[in-house]
């Protein structure tokens, strides 16, 4: 499984480029903040909305701690899309939330 620590994604951040990350936190959770961007999934619902992703595009998934994020990548691993995990999740991340 890929994965990223946040400061890195924070890094690639701050470079401009543009990243496409899920949040597979329940709603109430992304209320409180979340990774500027991040289109919220709940793990939950993600095999139910996985075809609104786009198997040509890279993906990173986020979540409180890394945890849910890591079963979601394995998840989508396997139906062939490109996904890494955010290592150590919001808990981690100390760039910008909206």
């Amino acid at each position: 499984m890929k994965s990223l620590t946040a400061e890195q994604v924070k890094e690639i951040m701050e470079q401009g480029e543009q990243l496409n990350i899920v949040d597979v936190r329940e709603v109430g959770e992304v209320s409180q903040g979340k990774v500027p961007g991040a289109v919220n999934i709940p793990l939950h619902l993600l095999e139910f909305r996985k075809d609104e992703l786009d198997k040509n595009k890279n993906y990173i998934m986020v979540c409180r701690s890394g945890g849910r994020s890591g079963q979601a990548t394995q998840f989508l691993d396997q139906y062939g899309y490109d996904v890494t995990n955010m290592e150590g999740g919001m808990m981690s991340w100390t760039g910008k939330v909206e």
